[in-house]
């Protein structure tokens, strides 16, 4: 059994397209699974969809399953016990998620205190063992402090101890990196990648950097308009992209070493107000046929995965 499962995952919000149409991944356990994708692309909407947090006019269909059960089926009682204690989410900006007036230790034992029950004296021993696990140096000082005594760094070890806290199965970090320099960035990268594997977790990373995903992810999922278009593993699909919109974030990023034409992705990102009959990156792809406005792409068995592009199919 899959630790996670999404299958046929269709959400409409409202708009002249769905926020997510008919997206289908899996994460097992030890495994990481990257999202990428331009802003607007649905990525984090997956990971909210995990903990059920959508919006309340939100028409959903297909399945959400952690450990078989399905989360879009679950009663309030059984969604709590999974956001509290079976699946955590790391976000892009740690100070969201910290109240400026509260200590860092107040937000690292409230949940063990109040939700899971433990002594205030035990959820004080466990914020210091989460916090020296993540490599923060005199812990027991930490816990006195404010948010704003600690730098960006130090506070996204603070987030990743919290979202460990519970002993979850499951870390969903959405753009967890984003927000810092290069070298805190690789710090955290170091981080999160040895505490999922001594803890054999499994983890959906998002992030819009593809070549990032292709370093740190096993496999790879992207994601235009809410449709996956390309699924590989990370090597494959950093070596050899099938899908253009694929080819087209490697072609707009930049690189160390020997200097390259940097060529953007043509035209701009699509809208909830963009309704499409065809392929959705029809407008955008340098490869588009009348085929491609008329009708939408099914995915195509490639090496290793699968590519919903025109393009390849026989």
């Amino acid at each position: 059994m899959m630790l996670l499962s999404v299958e046929g995952l269709t959400i409409e919000a409202g708009g002249r397209r769905p926020i997510l149409r008919d997206v289908s991944l899996a994460v097992g356990r030890g495994e990481i699974v990257g999202l990428v994708g331009e802003s607007g692309s649905g990525k984090s909407t997956i990971a909210r969809s995990v903990l059920r947090l959508l919006p309340s006019r939100a028409r959903v269909s297909g399945r959400v399953l952690v450990e078989g059960d399905d989360v879009l089926a679950m009663s309030p009682e059984a969604l709590r016990r999974l956001r509290a204690s079976r699946v955590s989410m790391i976000y892009q900006d740690p100070r969201s998620s910290l109240n400026p007036v509260r200590r860092i230790g107040d937000f690292l034992t409230e949940r063990l205190v109040h939700t899971l029950g433990r002594p205030k004296a035990e959820a004080r021993a466990t914020a210091v063992e989460l916090l020296a696990a993540v490599g923060m140096r005199d812990p027991e000082s930490r816990l006195r402090q404010y948010p704003h005594e600690l730098s960006g760094g130090m506070l996204q070890r603070v987030v990743i101890a919290a979202a460990l806290a519970a002993g979850p199965s499951l870390l969903l970090a959405d753009e967890a990196t984003s927000a810092l320099d290069v070298t805190t960035q690789a710090e955290t990268l170091a981080l999160l990648r040895r505490v999922q594997a001594e803890r054999e977790l499994g983890m959906l990373f998002i992030t819009h950097d593809l070549h990032l995903a292709a370093a740190f992810c096993d496999r790879v999922h992207v994601l235009y308009a809410g449709t996956v278009v390309e699924s590989r593993p990370a090597k494959e699909l950093f070596d050899s992209p099938r899908h253009p919109y694929t080819a087209g974030l490697l072609a707009c990023t930049p690189e160390l070493g020997a200097p390259r034409t940097i060529r953007p992705v043509p035209g701009r990102p699509p809208s909830l107000d963009d309704a499409f009959t065809g392929c959705p990156f029809a407008p955008r792809c340098p490869h588009t046929t009348e085929r491609c406005t008329t009708r939408h792409p099914e995915p195509v068995a490639v090496a290793g995965g699968s590519a919903a592009c025109h393009l390849l199919e026989v």
